[in-house]
């Protein structure tokens, strides 16, 4: 009975660190695409926070997409649009611990000769 109790323990946490990595790689994946959306020639930074919103509550919930901001910096000597998402890190299921984890996307700014 103990030996079960503690494999589903382990099997609980396993599965849990999945979806926290799913979340992360989500939200960042989400801010990456904001960032290249933003960065376009013909779109503005506001419109890579729309996108990275969209993509986010599509792909989670609103919950995560609350926390969404651009900065216009440099990124490994180039002008960039800086994506960056603040959002929880689910510690029981989707339940998490709010402004716990922090992604940055970035992009090459575009510019029309």
């Amino acid at each position: 009975m103990l030996v079960g109790a503690l494999l589903t323990l382990l099997t609980l946490s396993v599965i849990q660190l999945g979806l926290a990595m799913l979340v992360r790689n989500t939200v960042l994946d989400a801010a990456s695409e904001g960032a290249r959306f933003g960065s376009l020639a013909d779109n503005s930074p506001e419109d890579g926070i729309q996108r990275t919103r969209d993509l986010i509550t599509t792909a989670i919930g609103s919950a995560y997409a609350k926390n969404v901001s651009v900065t216009i910096g440099t990124y490994r000597g180039h002008p960039a649009d800086i994506v960056t998402v603040v959002t929880p890190l689910p510690l029981i299921g989707l339940i998490g611990l709010s402004h716990s984890m922090e992604v940055k996307g970035h992009a090459a700014i575009e510019t029309l000769p």
